[in-house]
């Protein structure tokens, strides 16, 4: 079985996940959580032997029951927060981020709702970068506004 590229490094842990952003009619399908006040992109970690293409493809399949294609990375993304998952509560956490933008075809329609981490209810939602919830990545609210042909690299720390 693949392990996802989730690794311990003194008190703290690195991890290695894709985001897909995947949008329509303005809006970006994002988790929300029950028990978190915040949603974050579809997608996770990396396995351990597979590309970052590979895994935001499998994720999108796995979280919205639907097989899409990639377009173009859009992002790099180096993030030092403090974790909050069954994991990595309380660590410091170092994750590195590949978000990729999704072709998204007419009528496309996620077959899931409900996913399962660590024990918490989540569902997709669609959300509109105006909505005043906090979205992660934070910067999403404003460079999907404005997307440009080529990668964005971003560092944020967030362990303050």
């Amino acid at each position: 079985m693949a392990q996802d590229i989730c690794l311990p490094v003194g008190d703290g842990v690195v991890n290695v996940r894709v985001g897909a952003i995947i949008e329509k009619n303005g809006k970006l399908l994002m988790v929300r959580s029950d028990s978190l006040d915040y949603s974050y992109t579809v997608g996770g970690r990396i396995q351990f032997g597979e590309s970052a293409e590979e895994a935001v493809r499998r994720e999108v399949r796995e979280e919205t029951g639907c097989e899409l294609a990639i377009d173009r990375l859009g992002f790099i993304h180096e993030d030092f927060f403090v974790g909050d998952g069954a994991d990595t509560m309380g660590k410091p956490v170092y994750e590195i981020g590949f978000y990729f933008y999704m072709k998204t075809p007419e009528g496309f329609e996620p077959r899931r709702d409900g996913i399962a981490e660590e024990g918490r209810g989540e569902h997709l939602a669609w959300i509109s970068p105006e909505e005043e919830r906090l979205i992660f990545p934070t910067f999403f609210k404003t460079e999907l506004k404005s997307p440009v042909p080529y990668v964005r690299h971003f560092v944020t720390d967030e362990r303050n």
